[in-house]
């Protein structure tokens, strides 16, 4: 059972996780709005000059979205180590990757550094920080695959959380693995799932039905 602070902190880091991250995604759409897919180098360039503190505000936002997932992920592994009787194994690959996932989703706002160094930067050197982000983003897609599946494994081993909560974390984590739709997972999974994972983190624990069962038998 999570303690108070935990508890509290859950409430506090997965929500919040998820606002920021909405908030830097509308900055960006904002800016990205106003530019064309097929624009020049110079023509991105201009954009990063004429929008560098909306880059330096959405980047930041989202940025600090990934921090409160991280310290997120820490609470939930203290209750997925406290639910495992090996090792630690899952709960550790966990957080592992879920700390990859939320510097990997830093590196998605690579923009920023353009935004920075706006009056320094060459169309060309502007257009790698600006195309940057896509491998960034698909890090943060493949690395979010093991937070998912570990919680998978876990709830249908132990109970932790519920198994229908199992299947749908089951579910994103393929989407996620599958190229050509795993960045639907990311950008629309990945928040639902926080947000029902912070729900199910700070109610009190659930006795198991076969437990339920053993007890009324006896």
């Amino acid at each position: 059972m999570l303690s108070r602070f935990d508890r509290l902190s859950a409430l506090v880091t997965g929500p919040l996780a998820v606002v920021l991250w909405v908030g830097g995604i509308v900055v960006g759409q904002r800016m990205a709005d106003n530019l064309s897919n097929k624009a020049t180098d110079a023509e991105v360039l201009a954009w990063v000059h004429d929008n560098k503190n909306l880059v330096i505000v959405g980047s930041w936002l989202f940025a600090t979205g990934c921090i409160a997932f991280i310290w997120f992920a820490g609470i939930l592994r203290t209750r997925l180590a406290a639910a495992e009787t090996d090792e630690h194994t899952l709960s550790t690959i966990a957080y592992g990757g879920a700390v990859a996932a939320g510097i990997f989703g830093i590196g998605t706002q690579a923009d920023i550094a353009s935004a920075i160094n706006a009056s320094d930067l060459t169309a060309a050197t502007d257009r790698v920080f600006h195309h940057l982000g896509d491998l960034f983003f698909i890090g943060a897609e493949i690395s979010l695959i093991l937070p998912l599946a570990a919680v998978a494994i876990l709830a249908f081993r132990t109970g932790v959380l519920p198994r229908w909560w199992a299947i749908f974390s089951a579910l994103v984590a393929v989407v996620l693995w599958i190229g050509p739709i795993g960045w639907a997972a990311l950008i629309f999974g990945t928040p639902i799932w926080v947000l029902g994972t912070t729900i199910l983190l700070v109610r009190p624990p659930q006795p198991r039905r076969s437990a339920v069962v053993a007890g009324v038998a006896a």
